[in-house]
């Protein structure tokens, strides 16, 4: 299992030791989007959805996700989170919601987990504030775009 840093010797998971790492400035982003029926898209983009403003409600989920990713992901150092956006932005092309989410951290491990779960967190909050008028919107994409600090420096997706 070489190369895979959350398995030992004999490929059993463990969590990876970062003592010995240097604390570093570390950011990630990650983005995603959810696409939704033109109907949706107009309720949510005029305000109307009966469980109130979503992109709103979503923002804080994303940023309580980003938070609580060491209880939803078993190998995630808990982090000291410096600061977590999260940004949704109508997008009538999709139609949909778009979520880009930045984490930064001064730590020994990345922020990636974090940036991921604050956006995939956000889309399923979207999606549970207006399924009751479309069941069918398809969360895709999600992906760390931007990841820097650490030993592997800086990687940005193209």
């Amino acid at each position: 299992m070489s190369g895979l840093t959350h398995f030992d010797g004999k490929g059993d998971a463990h969590m990876v030791d970062v003592s010995d790492k240097p604390v570093t400035s570390r950011v990630a982003t990650a983005q995603g989007h959810i696409r939704m029926a033109q109907n949706t898209f107009d309720i949510v983009s005029q305000g109307r959805a009966k469980k109130g403003d979503v992109l709103s409600v979503a923002r804080l989920a994303g940023i309580m996700g980003a938070k609580r990713t060491p209880e939803l992901i078993p190998l995630c150092h808990p982090l000291p989170i410096s600061k977590v956006s999260v940004d949704l932005n109508l997008d009538p092309d999709l139609p949909g919601v778009t979520i880009s989410a930045t984490v930064k951290t001064s730590g020994q491990t990345g922020v990636e987990m974090e940036a991921l779960t604050a956006v995939t967190t956000a889309a399923l909050t979207v999606y549970d504030m207006v399924k009751a008028v479309d069941k069918s919107m398809v969360i895709e994409n999600i992906r760390v775009t931007l990841k820097d600090g650490g030993k592997s420096g800086l990687y940005e997706a193209q």
